[in-house]
């Protein structure tokens, strides 16, 4: 008897939640092939607007937990268990977190914006956060930066994506401005034209109309009159071409006489007679 009165509650709890049950499998079944095909659509529509591959993988990941966690809280309620409280518990949690990872969460933020917006991408000599160097990697919540002197820095996205950044490599030319200061006595017109032609000879230097080579007085100083040489060169010439200017005006200037001052005063002592 004690048997049979087991056997016949375990009818009626599969007669009570049977249908319950393949409801449950149902919605399972179906959910999750629609969460594949709602991440699969996702990671095709991504790959035709060329998103970060970093980005891309954090935003799939992201948008399938949060589909499987509805989708088995709806399974859950479709059994008979009681969500709401479940509910509950998950925003709490969700909301603690939050609180504890405030600054994780702002990185968080400013690496979706950069990785977005791309303001720079891996290969760009950018300036930022007081540092200067070539972007060597993107990540959700830091970008790393190799250095002119090879030191890796590690700078977090919510810091970079609210300050100013300036990418260098962004256009593929760039125009340079080297200072020359002279003495008061030296003649202008003849470092002009000394500085214009060594300018002139290289073929680095773009002579496109509208960034024609220039040089012009740009201070009346303490010590010195300073001329500023401007003229584009593509990216990857820049640096070299610098050093080469910088060296050979040098030595071209003080070869026609023309002095190059270090920073003086004149100091006058008056006696003055009581």
């Amino acid at each position: 008897m004690e048997l049979q009165k087991w056997i016949d509650k375990g009818y009626e709890i599969i007669i009570d939640l049977g249908p319950k049950l393949i409801a449950a499998i149902a919605i399972w079944i179906i959910g999750s092939w629609l969460i594949r095909m709602i991440v699969k659509g996702m990671r095709k529509t991504m790959n035709k607007r060329e998103f970060e591959p970093s980005l891309q993988k954090f935003l799939l990941n992201l948008t399938g937990w949060i589909l499987k966690i509805i989708m088995i809280i709806v399974v859950l309620g479709t059994v008979g268990i009681e969500t709401t409280s479940f509910a509950a518990v998950i925003a709490a949690a969700g909301l603690a977190i939050g609180l504890a990872l405030q600054g994780s969460l702002a990185n968080f933020a400013g690496g979706v914006l950069i990785l977005i917006i791309k303001p720079f991408k891996i290969g760009d000599f950018i300036s930022a956060q007081g540092i200067e160097g070539t972007v060597k990697e993107i990540s959700i919540f830091n970008t790393t930066v190799n250095t002119f002197g090879n030191q890796l820095a590690v700078i977090p996205n919510g810091k970079l994506s609210n300050d100013n950044i300036v990418n260098y490599s962004a256009e593929p030319i760039r125009k340079e401005a080297i200072t020359f200061g002279i003495s008061y006595d030296s003649d202008i017109k003849v470092t002009k034209d000394i500085l214009l032609k060594l300018v002139n000879e290289q073929e680095q230097v773009i002579q496109d109309e509208g960034k024609v080579p220039m040089i012009v007085v740009s201070e009346l100083a303490d010590s010195s009159v300073n001329l500023s040489l401007r003229y584009w060169s593509k990216n990857e010439d820049f640096w070299a071409l610098r050093w080469f200017i910088l060296e050979e005006g040098k030595s071209r200037l003080e070869s026609a006489g023309i002095v190059i001052p270090f920073p003086q005063r004149d100091v006058h002592i008056f006696n003055e007679k009581n």
